[in-house]
């Protein structure tokens, strides 16, 4: 048996307890893991409150989390990694946990820490996705919304390293930091299309939205065309005629987490994880993420 942080009912932070579990075995082609951090993201909140229960119902008793980076410990015939061997990956059962299967793992460079590796699993993945389902190429132009989040940062610095030219629409406190990652930092909120117009004079190629903040009717008018702009935040996307993505795993980009990996190591990529918690105050760490007070990626540690 193994501990593990789980919950029995939809509810708040405090429905997440920690529990004795089995310790499981993997099947062919996976690996187990001894987890050496999991990332909190945003969803692991919406489904331990009930907000995904028609996208991502569980069952209950359930262990939340999906990224985590460790050390192998077992592995399944067909596997590609061995024991001993350092990866990360999603976590094909809850991530919240001292062990976990992993289904594809990726190797994880030693210059990269377990702490990092976890952070940039989804997050890294989804701006990676985007920007690969826009087609941007050298000289165009990308408007990432939400600029100084997890998923917007990666996607600034991604697409400028391709030679894009990046505009990107942050909070006054990460104005600086967002110009430091490549883009031309804008301020959002009224008034947010003029200062882009302004910053972009010859126009906007292409739209990231991952902010979800009632940004993509005035993003389609932008580019005029809305096969050019992307969500990954905005439930009214349909009504724009604007592509999300995300909910569909075949639209997803696996092949990522290795390139980006080898972007950490190589100093090329900024994944700072900003907060860390023991794997017992998975608790804290949700409540402090819904009342504000972190900024950034946040990890635990079992």
């Amino acid at each position: 048996m193994s501990t593990a942080m789980t919950f029995s009912e939809y509810g708040g932070p405090d429905v997440l307890t920690p529990a004795r579990v089995a310790i499981p075995e993997p099947g062919p082609g996976q690996v187990r893991i001894r987890v050496r951090a999991a990332a909190v993201n945003p969803i692991d909140l919406r489904i331990r409150a009930g907000m995904m229960q028609d996208v991502f119902p569980v069952d209950f008793p359930a262990v939340p989390g999906w990224d985590v980076a460790g050390v192998v410990d077992r592995v399944g015939e067909g596997a590609t990694a061995s024991v001993g061997d350092e990866v990360f990956g999603v976590a094909s059962a809850g991530g919240y946990s001292r062990y976990a299967l992993l289904d594809r793992s990726v190797t994880k460079p030693a210059e990269v820490s377990f702490e990092t590796a976890a952070a940039v699993v989804t997050v890294g993945e989804a701006a990676w996705r985007a920007i690969e389902h826009l087609g941007v190429r050298p000289g165009r132009t990308l408007l990432v919304h939400g600029a100084g989040g997890s998923v917007g940062a990666i996607a600034v610095q991604v697409a400028a390293a391709r030679g894009v030219t990046v505009i990107g629409t942050a909070a006054g406190q990460d104005v600086e930091r967002v110009t430091g990652l490549g883009a031309v930092a804008v301020r959002y909120g009224d008034g947010w299309v003029e200062r882009v117009r302004a910053a972009a004079p010859g126009g906007v190629d292409a739209v990231f939205d991952t902010s979800g903040a009632g940004v993509l009717a005035d993003s389609v008018a932008l580019t005029g065309d809305a096969g050019q702009v992307i969500t990954i935040a905005d439930p009214s996307f349909a009504e724009h005629g604007v592509r999300f993505t995300g909910m569909d795993p075949a639209d997803r980009f696996p092949e990522a987490l290795p390139r980006l990996a080898a972007l950490i190591a190589d100093g090329s990529l900024d994944v700072p994880v900003r907060h860390t918690y023991p794997l017992a105050e998975a608790a804290r760490a949700h409540t402090d993420i819904e009342a504000r007070r972190t900024r950034g990626k946040v990890v635990l540690l079992p």
